[in-house]
């Protein structure tokens, strides 16, 4: 006759032998150092409030960083956290939440870095726990801010001042009493270029003196003047010219232009007017590129030359030069003496 299974006993041999296995992994507790990790502070849910790190120097910080962090856990949870840290999957960053901490009245909040980390969720979510870290402590301010109307600036991506139109000119905003602050409006290339022909909104914001940014409730209209409006002809006086070799020929070959009169000599170009001044005082308006190949060449040989227009202007389509561009004539010659032939060979 069959012995009957007894599952029941199966089942609990399994389950103590996995208690087993559990045990013996906590009881394999590993440290692990992190160089460093960052805790920012997360916006308040009162926009009266301005909430910051304060730095030693008395200036306001909206992150502040943690160095020689030892975490400790289980080896497998530390065998995870360190593949992470590889793949460079590992975000360590932590947001201080100012209403959690109870950071609410203006004034000074001083906290206790471990007890902090060691009641983080990001941190506990990994199986981990904070054994030491520096510095000791942070202080947090918190600062009333007051409401008042503030002047909307428009500025392109790299932050150059746009000649805009916005209406309304000033806005509602929150910022510190001791402080004079404008409300931002960043415009893309294509923003700039559409609002030239029809009015576009946007929502403007304030920069804080830490970096944090707060929105504005207000939505503004936005628009540009007409480009023939905008970019004027402006002559670039005493133009410079460099050149820019490859990496095989640099420092073997020098070169001549023959043609000097007509290459470094005033231009006109179409450009706002900062714009404009922003090129001309650049250490070089134009580059003759020397590639490989070129020394090969006996003789003169020719080739435009390449304007150095300052990317940010050129996206936004504040600056360009008319066609064509100056073509340079030269002769490359080697510095050692020897023929292209011989030194290939």
């Amino acid at each position: 006759m069959a012995r009957k299974v007894k599952y029941g006993k199966i089942a609990i041999v399994i389950f103590l032998t996995a208690l087993i296995w559990v045990w013996a992994d906590l009881a394999q507790d590993r440290e692990w150092p992190v160089p460093k990790l960052a805790i920012s502070v997360a916006k308040s849910a009162d926009p009266a409030l301005w909430v910051s790190f304060k730095g030693e120097d008395g200036s306001p910080a909206s992150s502040v960083s943690i160095t020689n962090i030892v975490l400790k856990g289980p080896a497998s949870k530390i065998a995870d956290v360190e593949r992470m840290w590889n793949r460079g999957s590992l975000d360590l960053e932590v947001f201080l939440v100012p209403e959690q901490q109870g950071m609410t009245e203006p004034g000074d909040h001083s906290r206790d870095v471990l007890s902090f980390l060691k009641q983080s969720d990001k941190i506990r979510q990994l199986g981990l726990t904070v054994e030491s870290c520096e510095p000791n402590t942070f202080v947090v301010q918190v600062v009333k801010l007051v409401e008042q109307l503030v002047v909307v600036e428009c500025s392109n991506e790299s932050g150059v001042p746009q000649k805009a139109q916005v209406k309304p000119e000033k806005v509602n905003a929150f910022v510190p009493a001791d402080r004079t602050l404008t409300a931002k409006v960043q415009l893309t290339p294509s923003e700039i270029k559409y609002a030239r022909s029809s009015a576009i909104k946007k929502r403007p914001y304030i920069e804080m003196p830490d970096g944090q940014t707060i929105e504005v409730s207000t939505d503004v209209d936005i628009t540009m003047p007409p480009a023939e409006d905008v970019l004027r002809n402006y002559t670039v006086k005493a133009p410079k010219l460099i050149f820019a070799f490859s990496w095989n020929l640099q420092g073997k070959y020098k070169v001549e232009v023959t043609n000097e009169n007509e290459v470094i000599r005033s231009f006109t170009i179409r450009a706002t007017s900062e714009a404009g001044k922003v090129y001309e005082s650049q250490p070089f308006q134009m580059t003759l590129y020397i590639l490989d190949g070129d020394e090969k060449v006996e003789g003169e040989q020719t080739k435009p030359v390449v304007y150095n227009l300052p990317e940010e202007f050129v996206r936004s389509n504040e600056i360009e030069v008319p066609p064509p561009p100056a073509e340079a004539k030269f002769v490359v010659t080697s510095l050692s003496g020897a023929s292209p032939e011989s030194e290939g060979s």
